[in-house]
């Protein structure tokens, strides 16, 4: 909670200083355009965060998404009458399938997590343009209720950001409110004692493979319909903000550490930089940069912790193993 009340901090204050900076950037406006084009990276993040705490990671999330979102804007240009609900579903059982056959392969195979999904990931690209033959679609192959949904509001609050607020909400009950959540900690903070006490890693990895894969897809159809195109390369490379927004969050690569907050705290830090350098007429070559400082400083700070962690640890263990003599 301290490292998480610690980034709010500093999310609060970067905010700040880039309003004095750019007055436009903390209107109320601004801030809740902020909110909806972070909400992809809240939900995927989320998805990313639960791979990690098996140990493992998911590097065709980002293919996944286009994946799906090429077939749902198909869909619609092969069956214009097709409902939103559908388009959905349809979205999201292909990301399910797809998270299914990543979840498969390292389970039952035992392929490292990294080899599977860099794999995969060339695979799923290469299908899309199978798929679409190479082309390209855009708003004018969709239909106008494909396209309407991600720009409807509730409230005067974007449906993405209600659906986020959705996926947020069930990630944060299955974590903290039911035994699967808590097996996922255990098996990714240590998989042999967790063997122990019967929780297996292979069903767990094939859940958390599928469900990262079933939010993929969902973002896909929302992706495709909100910036009205489709085609090979979209999010391409989005998989590494992803990852980042995790790291930045506190989630240990090492496994079994990270909250669905400070995910969402990491997520938040990185789309106001995306959306604040330009503001500030920062180079594009600049933002790229800063953004792997970031996420390099991070990373650092994590391991700086875990390190700590465990020398605070040992001398308990020795301790406890004296007392126990």
């Amino acid at each position: 909670m301290r490292r998480e009340f610690i980034l709010a901090l500093i999310i609060v204050g970067l905010v700040v200083v880039i309003g004095v900076r750019a007055p436009v950037f903390v209107t109320p406006a601004s801030l809740v355009n902020i909110i909806t084009d972070t909400s992809f990276l809240f939900m995927l993040a989320l998805a990313q965060m639960i791979v990690i705490l098996t140990r493992g990671i998911d590097l065709s999330v980002a293919a996944n998404l286009a994946m799906a979102g090429m077939l749902t804007a198909l869909a619609s240009r092969a069956m214009p009458e097709l409902p939103v609900v559908a388009i959905i579903l349809l979205s999201t059982f292909c990301g399910l399938a797809l998270g299914f056959v990543n979840g498969a392969l390292i389970a039952g195979l035992g392929i490292p997590p990294i080899v599977v999904t860099l794999g995969t990931l060339a695979v799923y690209r290469g299908l899309i343009f199978v798929v679409a033959g190479g082309q390209w679609l855009t708003s004018d192959d969709m239909t106008p209720q494909f396209l309407a949904f991600p720009k409807s509001t509730l409230l005067g609050i974007s449906s993405l950001v209600w659906i986020a607020a959705i996926v947020i909400a069930a990630f944060w009950y299955l974590l903290s409110q039911t035994r699967t959540g808590r097996g996922l900690y255990a098996v990714g903070g240590n998989p042999v004692a967790a063997r122990y006490c019967g929780i297996d890693l292979a069903p767990q990895q094939l859940l958390v493979y599928s469900i990262a894969g079933a939010v993929s897809g969902l973002c896909g159809y929302l992706w495709v319909s909100r910036y009205g195109i489709a085609y090979v390369d979209i999010a391409q490379g989005y998989e590494l903000t992803i990852i980042a927004a995790c790291v930045i969050g506190g989630v240990s690569i090492a496994g079994g550490v990270g909250t669905v907050s400070g995910t969402l705290l990491g997520a938040l830090f990185l789309g106001i930089v995306v959306n604040a350098l330009p503001v500030i007429n920062v180079s594009p070559f600049w933002q790229m940069a800063i953004s792997g400082a970031v996420i390099l400083a991070a990373v650092i700070v994590n391991a700086r912790a875990e390190r700590r962690a465990g020398k605070l640890i040992l001398p308990e263990a020795r301790q406890f193993a004296g007392a126990s003599k």
